[in-house]
Formats: structure tokens, C-alpha cells, sequence
């Protein structure tokens, strides 16, 4: 008998872990019920996205996104992260205190607090042309490689919310996952790979967790996946 916390295709029902990490100010707080609801995307506007749409996936304190949103005007974003701390980092960048309902808001940007799979099954097929998914957790024991995004059952739900032609950017400073991802990758029909590199290519942002990596000695792996 499958466990309810798994899905019927044995992926974890969730792919993610801890919500929150220390108690919340209350600054964060208010954030969260005043600021987080004027940008979060709904499920209305999942299923009529406008174009160019870009998403990216567990996005930290939200620097990539902003740098992101900052070099394309052209674009909608997406941002998906389910860590409520890191959601108040993003959203006290953008919003001065006590201003949290009311202050202007970036009228390119939506905010996912859920679990991006759901996302992915709103989105009409076709509709992304280029995701994100930035030094994801790597889950490094064996035993939890199935939570992991990087997926044989993710690589078709993803492949369907993507434009053909469209690119999926990636990147890992752990050479468990940079292993894991060759082996999903090998033999499949539904990505080509564009470029691989170890040092971070022209056009790319720096993340924190990319610093903290090459601080540690670790060397950062990125790929461009296409979709045929």
C-alpha cells in the first residue's frame, strides 16, 4: 500500500522541507499577511500567464530574482519558494517597513508560496520560455534522492510547461547532485544540453549560496538544458 505522503508514481508528496526556520519577527510577519498576498500569483493568472513567463524555482533570499527582473523589463517572473524566511528577505527588499500594504509593488513579478509542481500543472503546456533552479537542496543521502527536482519524474512535467526552444538553467555546487543530474539527463528525449560549464557563463547572476560554495572550496557546476 503506497504511503499518503507519496504520490502514485512513488515521488515524495512533497519535495521540499522545513517551512520556516527561526520564529518571525514582526516585521516578517506582516510581510507575509500584507505583502505576500498583493504579489502572489494566482491560480487565475496561472492559467492565462502572459508572455515572455520565466519561473524560478526555491529562490532563496531572492537575489537571483531581483537581478533577474532588474536586466529584463520584458519579462514576467515567476519567483516559487516555500521557506517563508526566505520569502520575507525578498519581499523587505522590495517594500519599505510600514509600508507593507500599500507601497508599490513590481508589476512583473509573482510570487508562488507553494509547492512548485503545483505551478507546473496550472501553467497551460507550452507557456514557459526559460525556468530557473539555482543551487537546489541537494538531498545528498540516497535515501532522499527522490525529493530532489531534478527527477526522472520531473523532467515530463517540466518538459510540458516549456516552450520548445525554451531553456532550463540550472546549477549545483554539489557533486552529488552534478552526478545525479548526468544520470537523469542520460538517454532521455525531451532535453538537449546547450552548454555545461564550471565557471559561471556571461549573463548568469551571483547567488549567495554560489559564493558560499566557492568559499568552501567547492566548485559550482551550470548547465543550459533546451527543450526539443
Amino acid at each position: 500500500m503506497m504511503r499518503q505522503d507519496y504520490t502514485p508514481d512513488g515521488i515524495p508528496a512533497r519535495l521540499y522541507g522545513r517551512r520556516r526556520g527561526h520564529p518571525l519577527r514582526p516585521r516578517q510577519q506582516r510581510l507575509l499577511d500584507l505583502a505576500l498576498p498583493r504579489l502572489r500569483l494566482t491560480d487565475a493568472e496561472a492559467a492565462a500567464p502572459p508572455s515572455p513567463l520565466w519561473l524560478e524555482v526555491g529562490f532563496g533570499s531572492g537575489e537571483h530574482t531581483l537581478s533577474l527582473l532588474a536586466a529584463h523589463p520584458e519579462v514576467t517572473l515567476i519567483a516559487s519558494e516555500v521557506f517563508e524566511n526566505g520569502l520575507c528577505s525578498l519581499l523587505s527588499r522590495l517594500v519599505p517597513e510600514g509600508a507593507e500594504a500599500e507601497s508599490p509593488l513590481p508589476p512583473r513579478l509573482r510570487l508562488w508560496p507553494e509547492d512548485s509542481r503545483r505551478l507546473l500543472a496550472l501553467l497551460p503546456p507550452a507557456s514557459l520560455d526559460r525556468l530557473y533552479l539555482m543551487f537546489p537542496d541537494p538531498w545528498p543521502k540516497a535515501r532522499h534522492a527522490k525529493r530532489r527536482f531534478v527527477h526522472p519524474a520531473m523532467l515530463p512535467v517540466v518538459a510540458r510547461a516549456l516552450k520548445p526552444g525554451a531553456e532550463w538553467r540550472m546549477a549545483s555546487d554539489d557533486p552529488t547532485y552534478q552526478a545525479w543530474v548526468a544520470e537523469c539527463f542520460a538517454g532521455q528525449g525531451l532535453f538537449t544540453l546547450a552548454a555545461v560549464s564550471d565557471s559561471r557563463p556571461e549573463g548568469w547572476f551571483p547567488t549567495r549560496y554560489e559564493a558560499k560554495a566557492i568559499a568552501a572550496g567547492r566548485t559550482p557546476r551550470y548547465w543550459v538544458w533546451r527543450r526539443i
